[in-house]
């Protein structure tokens, strides 16, 4: 029996043909079907381990691949190259069927999932996202906060806003604050007159109130935070809204005009995770790519179980605490009056202790939080033409954030540089409509990195910042170092959160560069406490040795906030030339 005998034997068991290739490789072709993606992973393993050919090939045949539980890569799957055969749907969305109609709205029952009560924050009717039974309809009529009471954790708000919603389980507010928004369970509401005092269930309520930055504004020029409430089914009056009763498992929808739910595709993510790459520091996963596959339907709970208090770019506190006097600090970093630390949202796609993966041609679409995660222990690696679109919080993270234990106002050098994402490239990628449940996330964000170089992106919709890099407060010298942001198209960012920029940064990052971008496009929304608080270009506390330069944007508003030293600026704004502007975004197919 000759090799490709043997190789194809294997697998008959798992309906999977596996065909001998050249120079070592072997091809695994995977059917859709419950693991199968899991089994030929497996599979190839063996054939591995057994010395019968060394780099694994699993071409993913056409359809839809629904998953229970993530698909994991592991050291062992070095030089593994995982590519769609046509249209390949990796999903952790469940469908939901049985509709029946009762009045204006249609019903279904939620089926249980792996044996336990199906829960969710977001629905796609025929591919559109549905909208979570809200009070307001036009974000510009939200109501606006007249009050709070750290010490009672009471915020104070119009009696009128909240009639609907007195006798409802599991209510929600979404408190827009400067720069975050936070998502608040609803414990209690008394009403006295004209004004009612809400509080907050534990831990978001004791976090929210105990820190000062972010914080509900209540300002002398009528512009109070605003808000919004959801979750209720007594806000379910507006066709195309849902809402889910947990307690009953049942799932309400009233369509829109010409839907007939009997017919209607419903999905719902029941998923956090996807696609876990998960080395480890002495051994990590290399050399694995990723090609053409959509990523879609992945979930996040925790706004519904502990609450959503975050610091910055969704990094959501775990504690924190007022300083009071203020902290004097070193090297020239001004006084300190709040100390916090923070947890990392959940992502569709997570990559931990990696070397040289990438995702080529991929479509991340209908993700809950964050869509792709590279995080630490990262050698390399690389995004390149992928789409992502219809995202929660941020499409790409990358790099740490600090540990939890590691409060967020510190410089971050680890013992250990190998914890630091390291050379990851960011190129000719598509950013559409992200952070749209999470209105304080990024298009693309990167923390504590170095050698990295985000090029050719175009960022488009986003509810904050297009693209943030650095972390920390202060310009003390740290992991930071030759990063590199260029040619990226920034348009049409902070569709709902202001103390923003096309590009943002925060501490010290030598020779690193931030050139020949274009950022343009702002939105204006009336609802932000301080409407003239935006820029293009931003290079907030600490930033230091930072170089921007040939930057084209149709005015020089820019801020340099409490920044450190060595930061140099030429030749931004309208003046740049034409031949920089028309490069920028996503690099144009050499003609033939």
């Amino acid at each position: 029996m000759d090799a490709r005998r043997i190789l194809t034997s294997l697998f008959a068991t798992l309906c999977l043909v596996l065909q001998a290739g050249a120079s070592g490789d072997f091809i695994i072709k995977v059917e859709p079907g419950p693991f199968t993606i899991e089994r030929a992973l497996q599979e190839a393993r063996l054939v591995k381990m057994r010395h019968m050919a060394d780099n694994p090939i699993l071409e993913l045949q056409p359809g839809t691949y629904r998953l229970t539980q993530p698909i994991i890569i592991r050291p062992e799957d070095k030089w593994l190259t995982m590519e769609a055969m046509g249209n390949v749907v990796i999903t952790g969305g469940v469908q939901i069927k049985g509709w029946r109609k009762q009045g204006k709205l249609w019903v279904a029952d939620v089926p249980e999932w792996n044996g336990r009560p199906l829960e969710f924050r977001q629905i796609w009717v025929n591919g559109r996202k549905a909208v979570r039974a809200r009070d307001v309809a036009d974000f510009e009529q939200m109501w606006r906060i007249r009050g709070m009471d750290k010490e009672k954790e009471e915020l104070y708000v119009p009696a009128a806003a909240v009639r609907k919603v007195l006798h409802a389980r599991q209510v929600e507010m979404v408190l827009h604050e400067m720069w975050c928004v936070a998502n608040l369970r609803i414990k209690d509401i008394k009403v006295q007159g004209d004004c009612a005092a809400i509080t907050f269930h534990n831990p978001e309520s004791h976090i929210h109130f105990m820190h000062p930055w972010p914080s509900p504004m209540v300002t002398t020029n009528g512009h109070n935070s605003a808000f919004y409430l959801t979750n209720a089914r007594e806000l379910l009056d507006t066709p195309g809204e849902w809402y889910l009763d947990t307690k009953e498992q049942r799932l309400y929808y009233m369509p829109l005009p010409g839907e007939d739910m009997r017919t209607a595709e419903v999905e719902v993510p029941a998923l956090e995770t996807l696609l876990k790459v998960e080395g480890t520091p002495d051994e990590p996963v290399s050399y694995v790519t990723f090609k053409g596959i959509t990523f879609r339907h992945a979930t996040w709970l925790r706004p519904s179980i502990m609450g959503h208090a975050p610091l910055q770019a969704g990094m959501y506190m775990i504690e924190a605490y007022k300083i009071k006097p203020q902290l004097s600090r070193r090297n020239g970093d001004h006084k300190l009056d709040n100390q916090g630390w923070v947890g990392r949202p959940a992502a569709a796609v997570e990559v931990n202790a990696a070397e040289w993966v990438q995702f080529k041609n991929c479509t991340f679409e209908h993700c809950a939080s964050t869509a792709l995660d590279y995080h630490t222990f990262i050698k390399e690696g690389r995004i390149d033409d992928c789409t992502f679109r219809d995202i929660g919080g941020s499409a790409i993270l990358a790099g740490t954030f600090g540990p939890e234990g590691h409060e967020a106002h510190l410089p971050y050098t680890p013992s250990d540089m190998r914890s630091i994402c390291t050379g990851l490239q960011i190129l000719n990628n598509r950013i559409d409509d992200a952070a749209n449940e999470d209105w304080g996330c990024l298009g693309i964000g990167a923390g504590f990195v170095r050698d990295i170089r985000i090029e050719h992106n175009e960022i488009s919709n986003v509810s904050y910042t297009g693209i943030s890099m650095g972390w920390g407060w202060n310009q003390q010298t740290c992991a930071m170092a030759n990063n590199v942001v260029r040619a990226n198209y920034i348009h049409h960012y902070a569709r709902h959160m202001y103390d923003t920029a096309g590009i943002y940064t925060l501490g010290s990052q030598p020779h690193t560069f931030i050139e020949e971008n274009v950022v343009s496009d702002i939105y204006t929304p009336g609802y932000v406490h301080d409407p003239e608080h935006w820029f293009y270009l931003y290079t907030d506390e600490g930033s230091s040795y930072i170089t921007l330069r040939n930057n084209w944007t149709p005015t020089e508003k820019y801020l340099k906030n409490a920044n450190g030293p060595g930061n140099t600026w030429e030749n931004n704004g309208p003046q740049v030339a034409d031949s920089i502007r028309q490069a920028a975004g996503i690099r144009k197919p050499a003609k033939p």
